[in-house]
């Protein structure tokens, strides 16, 4: 069988670097990694793949059509894997206009340009063919204490500029299968946890943070209720869709592991009262202070993920302890990665959000 070919958008970050390493260490696909390297794109978190024969990068954003079509005619993958995407709540409230660009205009482009490109394929080949979108459940809005968790019928109702975004991109995606066949497929996955993701998120934020003894910022009370997926996990989910999933179909993936964020911040200093002994801050968890609540914060997501359980056999491996237990392990072991990413412009970003250097 020949091996297939992979275009992956926004490969260089968080999620789709995880992916993109495991792809390769797997040997199932060559990968032609597309990313425009905006600030959460890092090509030092695939720094392992230098010479490898099956990746390729190519810096690019997903909003120019021209240079998608001809990166892939050149490459003519059997799979889209979008990850492409700006992803954080509190910059989608100060600034919205480039996540409607990228999220809704760029996935725009990417559809057409991957529409041209698939009515050229041969029958066999474009019935072969996937286009996989990563999204989220912030799509589906917010729910009360007890309420039943998102499914994938749930009605869609974003409540920031991001999940508005995210949604739209959702809805084109679907459209184009509708209206034009091709095989596209949707996951909305829960908060990603694990290696190499950017610290404007809670939890590398508050372990880089705890580790050099500064203030622990939460917002509110802390009472906001998420649903963890370590991202290996995720990763795994997004193969087995790509794989075995029915085309235009969507797959909720979640890591059924609720928690407030005020639990998520305790597990951490916990477990670096354990794995750092000799801190000079510890109890890590005196670092914690509540600041201003962001607008418009969602209560409460979670996902109920039961029918990629039932039709595709996956399920989350690790557990939320396991998880943040291999995620702090690497935060620790990787200061130069940490040194690298945290520029001027990360800091003042912390400081105008968090009032903290």
């Amino acid at each position: 069988m020949n091996k297939k070919t992979l275009l992956v958008t926004g490969g260089a970050g968080f999620i789709g670097s995880n992916f993109v390493l495991a792809a390769c260490k797997r040997g199932h696909a060559r990968i032609v990694n597309f990313d425009l390297l905006t600030y959460a794109g890092n090509l030092k978190n695939l720094d392992s793949l230098s010479g490898h024969s099956d990746y390729v990068f190519v810096q690019g954003d997903i909003a120019d059509r021209d240079l998608v079509g001809s990166v892939l005619a050149r490459y003519k993958p059997d799979g889209v894997v979008n990850f492409a995407a700006e992803s954080h709540v509190d910059r989608s409230i100060a600034g919205p206009e480039a996540f409607i660009r990228t999220n809704v205009v760029g996935t725009f482009n990417l559809l057409e340009a991957v529409r041209s490109y698939w009515l050229d394929l041969t029958t066999a080949e474009r019935g072969a063919f996937r286009f996989l979108h990563v999204s989220t459940d912030e799509v589906y809005g917010s729910l009360g204490p007890d309420d039943p968790a998102f499914t994938e019928t749930t009605p869609y109702a974003p409540n920031s500029p991001y999940s508005a975004s995210k949604a739209a991109s959702d809805h084109l995606v679907r459209a184009y299968h509708h209206t034009y066949g091709i095989p596209c497929l949707t996951t909305n996955c829960s908060n990603n946890y694990g290696p190499m993701q950017f610290p404007e998120k809670l939890i590398p934020l508050m372990i880089l943070n705890a580790l050099e003894g500064k203030p622990l910022p939460i917002y509110g009370d802390g009472r906001n209720v998420r649903d963890w997926l370590y991202v290996e996990d995720h990763c795994e989910a997004i193969r087995r869709v790509l794989e075995h999933g029915r085309g235009g179909e969507i797959y909720n993936v979640g890591g059924r592991c609720e928690k407030t964020n005020l639990e998520v911040v305790h597990s951490i200093c916990n477990l670096l009262d354990e794995m750092r002994p000799q801190s000079p801050f510890k109890p890590h968890t005196s670092l914690i202070t509540f600041v201003k609540d962001r607008p418009g914060h969602d209560w409460r997501y979670a996902i109920d993920c039961s029918k990629i359980e039932r039709e595709l056999g996956w399920s989350p491996r690790e557990t939320f302890d396991s998880g943040l237990r291999k995620t702090i392990d690497w935060y620790l072991q990787q200061a130069d990665w940490v040194q690298s990413i945290r520029t001027g412009a990360y800091r003042a970003w912390i400081r105008s959000h968090y009032g903290a250097s």
